[in-house]
């Protein structure tokens, strides 16, 4: 039998999961490489200067990586591939962050290299020459001198350390709740965070899919720190639903759980804060109000809920706290600005990921029947199109009048199952909320109120919402069955992992889920929706796609390729 594996010359590796060694190879893969796209039998993962000294991190040397690949290649590697990962491997661990005396101290392993940093554009103001192989550097640029030499391609192993944080008894209570325990995978994932004598020390990242727990891996990381922890999520919902989950999983009492939002400014040991508060300020060149809550408290853990959100003022400061442990949580490293190497310098090392497909084949998340529908855009909408300017187009194609029929017909169709409407366009939402007698929540809409229409929903009250951009993030709603995607933010693959995150969690029911994306056809619109759709499908999901009459015709079924 051929080997599992495909090296190829641009260093992305081909991994057949039809071979009876791939699942065994799995964990190594994850450990060196970067996950693309698992759509079938042949799971593609790429080699990054960010996944090999993530593998260095881990206490791996590229002798290891590279006897692997070559025990496990179909051919023999290329050199160019080989030169790649003795060069970003070998480079991990050249230089050091050491707390020497009370100071902080770069060292290099050999002279050249502290040579080479400070003639490094833009570092030699961030560093005090002491001899040929050791620079102080100020506490306060621990995490920029980091993050720049990272940007320029030298990773620092920061061995400086991290201080305990003010104590908090905290434990999980399994017993509250029948039944719970942590997942294998969520188990892993805590053990991978905390594990003893790592050289990550206590930062990095965790990517679950959404739906996978990665807000239980978060508390139990907290339980066995037991410190005070300031845990940071991009809106107040989320922080709603942490502490749900706290109060549930744990021993925490209210007393102990502080929100800091725009509604509330309560610090306590354990402390939930927006992203948005963070970044508030009254002009633009006005100081950020808020940024004080890093320092409000003695934290011995951060977490970055959705950390591939994470804001760039949240950045800089994160730069500033390097001596905090902090936990990265998300269902995608994936960042529309670029910046990975800034999660990898500032928050560290990816140390573990679960693909979403392995995790619904095991039951932990619905499978999901995911479908394209291409509605005609008519008459003088269609006009109106033809006429208009591309960013005009795009609005046009995705308010649609044609896709409001559309939906109509899906919601007749899953009647009684709890539903989801989403979109962009507010209007767009306004009118099919009215149409069909549902609630809206959009961003304008007051967070008790949210959390009144959240609830109706989970406990059943309600079957359908009509919902904004401000439910593509960290809302519990594990009875969601099925969703209709009225128009997207152009062609954001994060945002249709969120949603489809909506509807993926497992239910108590053991169904499956639908997920409906409506399209104007011949218009801009399916470009974006073809750069959304192809990404899904690399994930393991299979998009059906059919025209609106096709549809109609098979009664609502997304039966065809």
């Amino acid at each position: 039998m051929e080997a599992p594996l495909l090296v190829k010359a641009d260093r992305s590796l081909l991994l057949d999961m039809s071979h009876p060694d791939a699942a065994s190879l799995r964990t190594m893969l994850g450990n060196c490489a970067e996950l693309i796209k698992n759509p079938g039998r042949l799971y593609l993962y790429r080699l990054t200067a960010c996944s090999l000294w993530g593998a260095a991190a881990q206490g791996l040397r590229s002798d290891d990586v590279l006897r692997f690949l070559e025990t496990h290649s179909r051919h023999e590697l290329f050199d160019s591939v080989q030169a790649f990962v003795r060069r970003e491997m070998d480079r991990y661990g050249r230089l050091r962050l050491l707390l020497q005396e009370g100071r902080l101290i770069l060292a290099a392993e050999e002279e050249g290299w502290l040579r080479r940093v400070l003639a490094l554009p833009d570092m030699s103001p961030l560093l005090l020459p002491l001899d040929d192989r050791h620079a102080e550097v100020p506490a306060d640029k621990r995490g920029i001198v980091k993050r720049e030499l990272t940007r320029l391609g030298y990773p620092v192993v920061d061995e400086a350390g991290f201080h305990a944080g003010e104590p908090v008894l905290m434990r999980l209570e399994t017993s509250r709740e029948e039944g719970f325990a942590l997942r294998t995978y969520q188990a892993e994932a805590v053990q991978a965070f905390s594990r003893e004598g790592s050289r990550h020390g206590g930062s990095g990242v965790i990517v679950l899919p959404c739906g996978a727990g990665k807000t239980v891996v978060g508390i139990a990381v907290m339980a066995r720190l037991g410190c005070a922890t300031l845990i940071l999520t991009p809106n107040v919902a989320s922080i709603r639903q942490w502490k749900r989950e706290l109060l549930a999983r744990t021993n925490l009492s209210e007393e102990l759980i502080g929100e800091y939002s725009g509604e509330r400014k309560d610090v306590r040991p354990v402390t939930l804060a927006t992203y948005q508060i963070l970044t508030h300020r009254k002009n633009k060149d006005a100081p950020f109000c808020h940024m004080q809550l890093f320092k409000e408290r003695d934290w011995g853990l951060i977490i970055y809920d959705e950390v591939h959100l994470l804001p760039a003022p949240v950045f800089r400061v994160t730069a500033d706290i390097q001596a905090t442990r902090r936990l990265g949580l998300t269902a995608t490293l994936l960042r529309e600005d670029g910046c990975e190497e800034d999660v990898f310098s500032l928050i560290g090392p990816k140390l573990y990921e679960q693909p979403w497909r392995e995790l619904e084949q095991s039951g932990h998340l619905a499978k999901l029947e995911a479908c394209e529908i291409r509605i005609p855009l008519e008459g003088d909408v269609r006009s109106a199109y033809e006429e208009a300017k591309p960013r005009a187009r795009f609005r046009i194609a995705s308010e649609n009048p044609q896709k409001l029929k559309a939906a109509e017909a899906l919601l007749r169709k899953h009647e009684g199952e709890p539903t989801l409407v989403i979109g962009h366009f507010l209007s767009q939402l306004r009118t099919v909320a009215h149409l069909t007698g549902s609630p809206l929540i959009t961003g304008s809409t007051p967070h008790e109120e949210r959390e009144r229409l959240y609830g109706d929903f989970r406990e059943g009250r309600t079957k359908r919402l009509v919902v904004s951009r401000v439910a593509n993030f960290a809302i519990d709603l594990p009875e969601a069955q099925v969703a209709i995607e009225l128009s997207g933010s152009y062609g954001s693959r994060q945002e249709e992992t969120q949603r489809i995150g909506r509807i993926i969690r497992p239910k108590r029911n053991g169904s499956g889920a639908r997920f409906y994306t409506l399209v104007s056809e011949d218009t801009i619109e399916l470009t974006f929706a073809q750069k959304r759709r192809l990404f899904l499908a690399g994930q393991g999901y299979q998009y059906h796609v059919v025209e609106q009459a096709e549809w109609e015709e098979e009664e609502g079924s997304c039966n065809r390729e």
